[in-house]
């Protein structure tokens, strides 16, 4: 589990009787401090090959700018798990595109779904989405993470500042306000803009997400996500019509821990 932090140690072992956190926020401005200047790439070789955040996952919608952050933790540690939360509300140009990079990556995808019971009685019509889009979100993408990410100590997210105000101030550390248990949400990619994302899919000819191009730069489940104008914000298409930003797996207004 937690580590020493600066150091290579094997994680500690915990118990019922452990009740300390794997990370606190000293820890999260520790390893902000320590990768300060550093690059991505050499941040992700350090936290994955020498065990600075324990146990370790990658949470992924496979979505339009998905495949760097796969591509780059793939070359370090393919056997990386990546989650991936199978709503049953999907494009199936998602689903296909998710296929697509794990055959070319080598990825070691865990698929995880919604529990059918609770389905069964909260969302019996599956058009919850259409009333309630938070219940929707709760059921079907924040509960089955929240279950899968119990077993790591630390998880990376794909998210980058100039995607939504909600995200500009992030860090590449933080704990996870949702788990008690302390655990460490790793943001590689918050301080990279659109142009070097877009170099970085050239630079190693990743394939693309096949919406982009109909007009989706942000993508979520088919029902809430919708066609966005040149120019608009890339996240504007996603819950339309809604006061909401996010799914509900990163809460918005987080507050960084620096």
């Amino acid at each position: 589990m937690k580590p020493e932090l600066g150091i290579s140690s094997e994680p500690r072992t915990r118990d019922t009787l452990d009740l300390a956190p794997r990370f606190t926020e000293h820890d999260a401005l520790r390893l902000n401090r320590m990768f300060r200047g550093s690059t991505t790439a050499e941040m992700l070789e350090a936290v994955i090959r020498d065990g600075l955040a324990g146990d370790l996952a990658v949470v992924s919608s496979f979505g339009a700018e998905s495949a760097v952050l796969l591509h780059l933790i793939a070359s370090v540690d393919r056997s990386v798990p990546v989650l991936f939360l199978d709503t049953g509300k999907h494009f199936a140009e998602t689903l296909a595109y998710r296929d697509t990079l794990v055959e070319r990556l080598g990825l070691n995808l865990v698929v995880l779904t919604p529990d059918a019971d609770e389905l069964a009685k909260k969302d019996e019509t599956g058009l919850r989405w259409s009333y309630d889009p938070d219940g929707c979100c709760e059921l079907r993408k924040v509960r089955p993470l929240e279950k899968a990410l119990a077993h790591y100590d630390a998880s990376f997210t794909g998210r980058k500042s100039f995607q939504a105000t909600t995200r500009a101030n992030l860090p590449r550390f933080e704990v996870d306000t949702s788990d008690a248990q302390g655990r460490l949400k790793i943001n590689p990619l918050i301080d990279w803009d659109a142009g070097q994302i877009e170099g970085y899919f050239i630079q190693h000819d990743l394939p693309r997400h096949p919406l982009i191009a109909q007009g989706y730069p942000s993508i979520g489940c088919s029902p809430c996500t919708s066609q966005v104008a040149p120019g608009e914000d890339p996240r504007s298409g996603r819950w339309k019509g809604w006061d909401k930003t996010e799914c509900g797996i990163h809460k918005p207004g987080e507050e960084p821990f620096l």
